[in-house]
């Protein structure tokens, strides 16, 4: 029996500027649906899918994760270039905190928690979450080689030589993979690219480093990133979550 992960990261540094004046005040992770933030919704998932460490990557409005922690076990850490930065500088700054296996998830996204159990009763390691087509609009889509090993990601569906299926912005990592990517960006970094995203570090390093892709074809799930895509949440997503 393979062991389950007991951490997660989740990366929660951006602006969320196209969701305006929701989030004037506050990072996008904290929109409600329901009465609960997306925020505590997924850290409540987590605890509740055998996660006992949680690491927030952190930037934009960062007081309002350090209350989470009265209510729960994170820790957080600030990238103070949130703003001029991508998803994978903030990984890249807290990496050494995470000394094991985790799940790393974006911050703004409505889930069916059964999402976390596929990768926590999956053997393998390293797995990225993909689902059927959403049609939801800003879909990162995945090209998988026919092992359903990871080819190449991109919202530019011309790129791809085929679709294997949509980025649902929950993965499974080994520390091993973490470093690799880390090594990847810093390249970037250096040359004063730091809008990287997590997305482009993965496969980056997928040629070096088998990378799965789960492809579940009807997981209910969405991100929140413009105000469609919360209308879409609170009444196409949400009611089938609530259902199952």
């Amino acid at each position: 029996m393979h062991s389950k992960v007991t951490t997660a990261v989740i990366l929660a540094a951006g602006l969320g500027s196209r969701l305006k004046h929701h989030t004037e005040a506050q990072p996008k992770g904290f929109l409600e649906v329901d009465g609960t933030s997306l925020m505590e919704r997924s850290v409540s998932n987590l605890l509740n899918a055998g996660i006992t460490e949680i690491v927030i990557g952190t930037g934009y409005r960062a007081e309002h994760f350090e209350m989470l922690k009265e209510k729960y076990p994170i820790t957080t850490f600030r990238n103070d270039d949130y703003s001029t930065t991508g998803s994978m500088y903030t990984l890249y700054v807290l990496r050494h905190l995470v000394k094991r296996p985790f799940l790393l998830l974006e911050s703004d996204l409505l889930y069916d928690p059964v999402a976390l159990k596929y990768l926590q009763e999956d053997p393998l390691e390293d797995i990225i979450l993909a689902s059927g087509a959403t049609q939801s609009g800003d879909e990162v889509f995945i090209q998988a080689s026919p092992e359903s090993h990871l080819q190449q990601m991109s919202k530019n569906r011309s790129i791809l030589s085929h679709i294997s299926g949509e980025l649902v912005g929950i993965s499974k990592l080994t520390v091993s993979t973490l470093q690799k990517m880390a090594f990847f960006s810093e390249t970037h970094f250096k040359n004063g690219n730091k809008m990287l995203n997590y997305e482009d570090a993965l496969v980056g390093v997928a040629h070096q480093q088998p990378i799965n892709i789960k492809v579940i074809q009807d997981l209910v799930w969405c991100e929140i990133d413009d105000e469609n895509h919360l209308q879409r949440a609170l009444t196409l997503i949400y009611p089938k979550i609530q259902q199952k």
